[in-house]
């Protein structure tokens, strides 16, 4: 592997040119204050890291798409694609960062908000632009003692041009790109110097002189670029080059990865723009929110499309791009309405535990496409409850954690091979258990397990999931539900319980039952505000026995204390044990 070299000043004229950013890339992310640094590190001399090109073939050009660096920063402004048609093309697989933040410090500007002012109001931003003072003596260290960076040249962002006194000349950093040859620096520096403040002293004078003839040898004297081409066309051993390559940095997902090839193949629009707006509208559009990635989009493509479900590059083919592409809208479809389902049921955000989890339902939607399971006809509500049943019991056994893969595999052959042969296309609830069961995996909640949901703590994922499971006659359709502690947190710190004259034993054993699953329950939001507000004694006893028996409330109030918070588990507990017992005998095929 050899390494070559050019000048800052030649690397820019290819900018936008010849050198482009592949579709792996990522948001540009530096600060004023980075930039800032990295110029004056190049004034001071110091390396700033080699950079990885790859230099694309006409073939390859054909299959890849590019973008354009950014020159003018805005957080709203995303790096815009171009052709490849017509040009060379390199492309930048590591030093994405440290090349924008030299284009927007040399030929760009850097869109800064306001202090205090919001992010909305257009005329809170400003774009500035690089400045260095030519009087600031660079052997000085800030009297501000601001910069935490090590700065000590004279650079700042400015939205226009500074005044110049006796203390500050300012030059537009950028400036210097006009002024390649020696003879075009001398005439630079004779203007400069004619144009300072009479009060300017010989020794800053010839301070201004060599900052410029720095900034000058930076630009376009030192070989301070140092780089190595990639140019083998092995999309996987660029990708893999990729991965090494920042694995240091801003950790990409896989995702990110495979948006190149997919991108370069996806024939109408733009898959980046499709995908990541779709997996925008799954989080923040369904009413509940939701922690869809990328990766899991795209996992359920493979799954739907019945391709080997391992998420990696060589499963992403030519055609499985393209069946992607051509059933696209149909995955939409089965993704956003499985979404749907499991937010009706309460599960989604933090909540839901396991993505993998819900792929068996996405491919069972995706093959059942004339139901949406909202309920509207006898069988989309039980084949509804049949699914939140399933996934509940999936959630609670970590039945996708470890070797997701294979469980994936196995329930999407179970599902297929029952809706070839099923004259109802119902969800094979107990056909899922059993396959699944086979492979030595635990499937569903047993008498083994119930043991371990009793020790579910407050503020854990399946903790809500256990919770669920236990309400199944819940409407969930239209009502927002929060886990509840029945006997109030309020009620059970230490310092109440010692104002009751509680001996500290007692008090750590009453700590140590508050946030048991025992302690907690499932309260619509209205009904929780209800009862914040109430006296907990006066709201407990005028309960609806109705309310006592959905929520397993033990026959003896007088445990319904703090005091007494122990004894109280232990008999929710047999109340909750009892009802699980019932549900696993009730499971159907």
């Amino acid at each position: 592997m050899s390494y070559s070299s050019k000048t800052i000043g030649t690397l820019l004229q290819e900018v936008n040119t010849t050198h482009f950013l592949p579709a792996i890339q990522r948001p540009y992310v530096w600060t004023p204050a980075q930039i800032i640094a990295l110029f004056d590190s190049l004034l001071k001399g110091y390396p700033i890291s080699s950079f990885m090109f790859w230099a694309v073939d006409e073939a390859t050009k054909a299959e890849v798409r590019i973008y354009r660096f950014l020159e003018n920063y805005h957080p709203d402004k995303m790096n815009e694609p171009t052709g490849a048609e017509g040009r060379e093309v390199t492309l930048v697989l590591d030093g994405q960062q440290r090349l924008t933040s030299l284009v927007i410090g040399l030929r760009g500007t850097f869109s800064e908000k306001a202090k205090g002012a919001r992010k909305t109001n257009a005329a809170a931003w400003s774009s500035k632009t690089l400045w260095l003072d030519l009087l600031k003596d660079p052997s000085e260290e800030d009297e501000d003692g601001e910069s935490d960076m090590g700065v000590t040249y004279g650079l700042a962002f400015h939205d226009r041009k500074p005044s110049n006194t006796h203390r500050s000349h300012w030059f537009k950093l950028g400036a210097m790109l006009d002024y390649e040859s020696d003879a075009r620096l001398e005439a630079l520096i004779a203007k400069v110097k004619s144009e300072l403040h009479p009060g300017v002293s010989a020794y800053e004078r010839e301070i201004a002189e060599t900052t410029l003839r720095t900034l000058h040898r930076v630009i376009w004297r030192d070989q301070a670029i140092n780089f190595y081409t990639e140019t083998d066309q092995s999309a996987d051993r660029v990708l893999d080059i990729f991965v090494r390559a920042n694995d240091g940095g801003t950790k990409l997902s896989k995702a990110d990865l495979l948006m190149s090839m997919i991108t370069s193949k996806w024939q109408n629009g733009s898959a980046r723009e499709d995908i990541f707006g779709f997996v925008d509208h799954i989080n923040r559009g369904l009413g509940t929110p939701n922690k869809v990635t990328k990766d899991l989009v795209l996992k359920a493509c493979l799954v739907v499309c019945d391709y080997d479900v391992v998420y990696n590059v060589k499963n992403f083919t030519a055609d499985a791009i393209g069946e992607i592409e051509r059933n696209w809208e149909f995955i939409k479809r089965a993704i956003e309405n499985t979404f749907r389902l499991i937010n009706r049921h309460g599960l989604g955000g933090d909540t839901l535990g396991s993505l993998n989890a819900v792929l068996p339902l996405v491919y069972y939607l995706y093959n059942t496409p004339d139901f949406d399971f909202r309920g509207s006809t006898e069988f989309e509500r039980v084949n509804a409850a049949a699914m939140h049943r399933w996934l509940l019991n999936s959630l609670l056994v970590s039945a996708f954690v470890g070797h997701s893969d294979q469980t994936i595999t196995t329930a999407r052959a179970t599902i297929r091979d029952h809706l070839r042969i099923a004259r109802e296309r119902d969800f094979p609830v107990q056909k899922l258990f059993d396959a699944m069961a086979k492979g030595g995996r635990l499937s569903q909640v047993d008498e083994r397990t119930i043991e371990e949901l009793l020790e579910l703590q407050y503020g854990k994922p399946r903790t809500f999931v256990a919770l669920s499971l236990l309400y199944q006659g819940i409407d969930w359709a239209g009502s927002s539900w929060h886990i509840d502690h029945i006997i109030p947190q309020a009620d059970a710190q230490r310092n109440v319980l010692r104002g009751r004259n509680m001996p500290e034993h007692r008090i750590v054993e009453i700590l140590e039952n508050v946030n048991r699953l025992g302690n907690l329950q499932l309260l619509r939001a209205d009904e929780n505000v209800e009862k914040s507000d109430m006296p907990f004694r006066s709201w407990i006893t005028g309960r609806r026995r109705d309310f006592h028996e959905l929520n397993m409330i033990p026959e003896r109030l007088d445990y319904c204390d703090a005091m007494w918070l122990p004894e109280f588990v232990q008999e929710r507990e047999k109340l909750i044990r009892r009802r699980l017992l019932a549900l696993l005998g009730g499971v159907s095929a």
